[in-house]
């Protein structure tokens, strides 16, 4: 279980710094949704994590 939470967490920083990256690389082109690709993505990895710790709460896998 930890290994899943780790896992998503360092998924979540990679989506964070690539839309950091986007963000200063596509500065002169408006019309890219790179970054925007990236935040949807951070928002449902964050989504999943916070669902797969109260689940795994609720089921008394954490004390």
């Amino acid at each position: 279980m930890k290994f899943i939470v780790l896992i998503l967490l360092a998924a979540v920083v990679v989506s964070l710094f690539s839309g950091l990256f986007f963000l200063v690389k596509d500065r002169d082109s408006p019309e890219s949704t790179r970054m925007l690709t990236s935040l949807k993505i951070r928002v449902g990895l964050s989504i999943t994590l916070v669902i797969f710790l109260v689940g795994s709460y609720l089921a008394g896998w954490i004390g």
